[in-house]
């Protein structure tokens, strides 16, 4: 992204990732596991030291925990205000000797040993249900904290190397994210670091983002993200739209697909689709299609009925994707399904850190060491690849999960670091093949295809791979190493058609489309997904929505596609 802080868990290059950085990462993941979730219970008995119960906070918040308020002031007159850690422990055990502790507090005890802030625990039960695994609760925490947004002021506090960028997926709805308030770091005038909840300052939080969920509600042209992330259907499962009628401005051809981060600032899909004839987004998240998500948001003329997948299937899970992990892979390790593959990899440091945490313990190692690995794992798309070692994906590891053929980023003869770049900027082939797949019977002698913000050509491998001819591709492709790797695709799958590089989507005027219409007949498809640097949330200096100087570019997709639409229909 652009402007963006490297951390020290990365190689140390800019994101300029397309995708869904929707936020921060939970920062006290990043700590050593004897430090994280520890100091958060000091700190709130601390808090409320001041005032004796029923008056106090801490009497307040266990008592909205479930707790009697005849209980909660047991536990007060006999352990103090000084630790909530140790009355929350005290609490369980007069519930138990009264009655059997029930499900939810025997996970609200599970989640504290593994150091989470009590708080924070029993609010993650409320909101996934008291049927929730530990699982689905600690990922749900996880996600919740990422997408709290850091304050200008508290990002001024913490320096360049505390703020590590996150690889995490989200797994339970955005709408839910704001909900869940973790702890903050601060800076002491002496440096050091220390950990307490801002209980009023979270409170007036949440209020604000209550209040901002209801008038979002209210609002009729909101677009909201449906969840599970499956569109109008996905293989397998039937279509979640039967039927949609289209503008008439809207009917192709030419056909056309606009793709983007489904995670963006409110406001920019209703744009993005008012702007596209007021088609309605589809929100498709990959891991449907593969072992890895990518959570977009497709606007397209396309017909939605008679779609098919690539064969083969590709594999749908970590271990099927990557055997030969699954040595290694700790049973602690719950992982199914990868995250986000973004434009960036671990640093080797983090992933020695790692491996010494995990050597000091000859059996399993303690919920706390396994709750900051799995943390790191996760933001980072670690995979096991011996004893208590870890690593991370390598680009044709992550070419095979994103549906390109092996190597297909060697072709540019490019490095490591800048194929992990192209790759994470690009489509995910299975899924965008399988919304192409309809063009497969409409264009039987091949197809003429405008790919406006090509990258590494993951539309034109798509239409490739489903037996589409491409005729005529005119490409419009900034990066030279991106029109590299495309160009050398083309070479080496015999190609028979015509390709035509063009450097800059601005550079493509009236004139230069009309003589391109009249050379091809025309075009089939207009394909393109324009810079997201500015949409998605890891972006904390320039998240300017599509007001944003790359993310702008959205309006070079829609000034293109309305003059060829306009040319065709007048010739």
């Amino acid at each position: 992204m652009d402007g963006e802080t490297a951390s020290e868990g990365s190689d140390g290059f800019d994101w300029e990732s397309e995708d869904e950085r929707e936020s921060n990462l939970p920062f006290s993941s990043c700590l050593p596991p004897t430090v994280a979730g520890q100091e958060e219970f000091a700190a709130l008995g601390k808090a409320s030291s001041s005032a004796g119960p029923p008056e106090s906070s801490l009497f307040q918040h266990f008592v909205r925990m479930g707790f009697s308020e005849k209980l909660v002031g047991k536990a007060l007159e006999e352990n103090g205000e000084g630790n909530a850690e140790a009355i929350l422990e005290l609490l369980l055990t007069f519930s138990e000797s009264m009655d059997p502790l029930s499900d939810k507090e025997k996970k609200l005890l599970l989640l504290v040993d593994m150091g989470y802030p009590i708080d924070v625990a029993s609010t993650a039960i409320d909101r996934c249900g008291p049927g929730s695994s530990i699982m689905e609760l600690t990922d749900f925490i996880t996600a919740a904290e990422m997408a709290k947004a850091v304050d200008d002021a508290y990002v001024d506090e913490v320096p360049a190397e505390d703020l590590v960028q996150s690889e995490d997926l989200f797994r339970v709805s955005s709408f839910k994210f704001s909900q869940v308030g973790p702890s903050h770091f601060h800076k002491s005038p002496k440096g050091k670091r220390r950990e307490y909840f801002e209980d009023e300052r979270w409170e007036r939080k949440r209020h604000k983002a209550c209040e901002k969920k209801i008038m979002d509600e209210d609002d009729e042209d909101t677009i909201r993200l449906p969840n599970p992330m499956i569109g109008f259907g996905v293989p397998g499962e039937p279509l979640a739209m039967s039927h949609r009628t289209l503008p008439e401005a809207a009917i192709g051809p030419p056909y056309f697909y606009y793709e983007n981060v489904a995670l963006a600032p409110k406001g920019v899909w209703q744009t993005i689709s008012r702007f596209l004839y007021d088609i309605e987004p589809e929100f498709v998240d990959s891991k449907h299609f593969c072992a890895a998500a990518r959570k977009r948001g497709y606007v397209h003329n396309l017909p939605i009925h008679n779609r098919y997948p690539l064969l083969p299937i590709p594999p749908l899970t970590i271990h099927e994707a990557l055997p030969l992990t699954k040595k290694w892979w700790p049973s602690w390790d719950w992982r199914t399904k990868l995250n986000c593959l973004q434009t960036v990899t671990a640093s080797a440091r983090l992933t020695e850190r790692i491996r010494k945490a995990l050597d000091g313990w000859d059996g399993e190692p303690p919920l706390k060491v396994q709750k900051y690995v799995l943390d790191e794992c996760r933001r980072w798309n670690l995979v096991w690849v011996g004893r208590n070692k870890v690593a991370p994906l390598e680009p044709d590891e992550m070419e095979m999960l994103l549906g390109f053929p092996k190597n297909h980023t060697r072709g540019g003869g490019i490095s490591r670091t800048e194929r992990i770049k192209a790759l994470g900027n690009s489509f995910q082939v299975d899924t965008v093949a399988y919304h192409l797949s309809v063009l497969k019977n409409m264009f039987p002698n091949g197809i003429s295809v405008l790919s406006l913000f090509s990258g590494i050509g993951g539309a034109e491998v798509a239409l490739h791979r489903l037996g589409v001819h491409l005729k005529n591709v005119v490409s419009v492709e900034i990066s030279e190493t991106n029109r590299n790797i495309f160009r050398s695709w083309w070479e080496q799958t015999n190609q028979t058609g015509n390709l035509i590089d063009i450097a800059d989507v601005q550079q493509l005027n009236g004139d230069r489309l009309e003589k391109l219409i009249s050379s091809f007949g025309g075009f089939d498809l207009i394909v393109g997904g324009s810079p997201c640097n500015n949409l998605a949330g890891g972006n904390r200096v320039s998240r300017d929505g599509l007001e944003g100087k790359h993310s702008a570019l959205f309006y070079d997709y829609f000034r293109i596609l309305d003059l060829v639409k306009c040319i065709m229909g007048r010739d």
